[in-house]
């Protein structure tokens, strides 16, 4: 038997994975989350071997849940399941730990397969999301970069992003005219949208 714990913030969604992959024989959901921050706990109380993670999440990012959960837990598989088939999701979750990718729309027998291979250790990634992932590349933005990125997608001023990043404000304009032009865009905001389009941020 395999044991799952399901961590997605979507109630419905959360329950009707729940359900499906319950229906099969050689699978258990033994716990269901609704946060990022949440994950880890559970972990430690209902010991999962395959962690299914969604990659927006409150609390904390299914992504950095990842990175977390790997780094605790060596011996759970995780396997990313999201709505969001961005490009530069599907590197930084590899990066952090995950053993697969693939979206909410996969079909049941489908998601079920899945969540088995990874079991076994292999790696199992949306073809179609491989494919764009390998045409679009690695994100070109240092860890700096896109850290102040995140922190101009609200808007602020680059007076606010150096108080919260406690860096000065020549930094941030600095960072935010080179990820300007990394991404091929005029203004900070088109930046950030271009920037989470292609799951850089």
């Amino acid at each position: 038997m395999i044991r799952l714990l399901l961590a997605d913030d979507q109630a419905l969604v959360r329950g009707a994975l729940a359900a499906l992959l319950g229906l099969e024989s050689d699978l258990d959901v033994v716990a269901e989350v609704g946060r990022g921050d949440e994950v880890l706990d559970a972990v430690a109380r209902t010991t999962p071997d395959v962690v299914l993670l969604d990659v927006e999440m409150p609390g904390l990012d299914g992504i950095t849940v990842a990175g977390a959960l790997h780094e605790k837990y060596p011996d759970v598989r995780i396997l990313m399941v999201t709505t969001f088939g961005r490009p530069g999701y599907l590197r930084r979750a590899i990066d952090a730990g995950a053993s697969g990718f693939v979206v909410k729309d996969t079909p049941a027998r489908e998601l079920a397969d899945a969540v088995r291979r990874v079991h076994m250790g292999l790696r199992v990634v949306d073809p179609a999301l491989a494919t764009e992932t390998l045409t679009a590349g690695t994100s070109p933005l240092t860890a700096r970069e896109r850290e102040v990125l995140a922190a101009a997608a609200d808007g602020a001023t680059a007076a606010t992003i150096a108080k919260r990043l406690r860096l000065s404000e020549g930094t941030v304009r600095n960072h935010l005219s080179s990820v300007i032009g990394k991404t091929a865009t005029g203004t900070r905001a088109e930046a950030v949208r271009a920037a989470e389009r292609l799951g850089w941020l």
